[in-house]
């Protein structure tokens, strides 16, 4: 479970890189209910996304190119250059350098070493996410890729993560939990998120490895409903799944995956 601590490791922020962002907003109002604040004329466009007057994330305008629009997860860090350091020792690249920003923190771009792209983020007086956990914001964060073996390992060196392989129901493939490193033997209610395997075929259509934000919704087929009202597309239906809940993947009008999540009461 999210919560808005953020150990160090631990997801605190996303934002979405869209070439339209007025078309963006529309969409993500419709099926959230978000609301935008402008960061201003010094940010360039980019703006919070808000909910009852609490952040829940944040947008910008991605230029047309080779990047596709796109959520990008955020892990926080006490120290950028020294995240940026441990990232490339663990095999992974460096996209962007630590950079200051707006004087609210430093952030840094990075790709896994299966091409799977995240940031990190050392606060200042942006701590991170308002809200997380609670309808309409986000409540997990799942890493689709080719090498999950490979991830786990780059991942517990770069983040310092604590790891537990587990089976899903059903039988199915394992499934990687993921802690923040300060909670690494703490019990299930601190996981951050998840890493699964995918085939490099089923991964192609969307552009290979990356990290999945999970929005949580009141009614899972509700807010389906709302997506494909406005626009957007599903990458799979809405299904159960025992002791987790009831999800979805998406696709919005800019061609951004995210997905929907009703959580089980379990």
């Amino acid at each position: 479970m999210l919560t808005t601590d953020y150990a160090p490791g631990s997801p605190c922020w996303l934002d979405l890189g869209v070439p339209d962002v007025p078309a963006a907003l529309a969409f993500y109002g419709a099926v959230f209910g978000w609301e935008f604040a402008d960061a201003g004329p010094e940010a360039g466009g980019y703006g919070f996304l808000r909910q009852d007057g609490h952040t829940v994330a944040g947008i910008g305008p991605r230029a047309g190119g080779e990047d596709r629009p796109s959520w990008t997860l955020y892990f926080a860090t006490p120290d950028a250059e020294a995240s940026a350091r441990a990232v490339e020792r663990a095999g992974g690249s460096v996209r962007m350098p630590p950079m200051d920003v707006l004087g609210l923190g430093r952030m840094a771009a990075f790709a896994d070493p299966q091409g799977a792209e995240f940031s990190m983020w050392q606060p200042d007086v942006l701590k991170g996410l308002d809200e997380v956990s609670i309808p309409g914001t986000l409540c997990w964060t799942e890493l689709y890729t080719t090498d999950a073996a490979g991830a786990v390992a780059f991942y517990r060196s770069a983040l310092g993560w604590g790891t537990e392989v587990t089976e899903l129901p059903g039988g199915r493939e394992n499934y990687t939990v993921v802690f923040p490193g300060t909670r690494k033997n703490a019990g299930p209610e601190h996981a951050c998120g998840g890493i699964m395997q995918l085939s490099a075929e089923h991964l192609e259509p969307v552009g290979g490895p990356y990290w999945q934000p999970y929005f949580e919704v009141d009614e899972c087929d509700a807010a389906v409903t709302r997506v494909l009202a406005h626009g957007g597309r599903l990458h799979r239906e809405p299904s159960d799944h025992e002791g987790v809940g009831r999800m979805a993947l998406c696709v919005d009008p800019a061609g951004a995956l995210f997905a929907l999540i009703t959580s089980s009461e379990e």
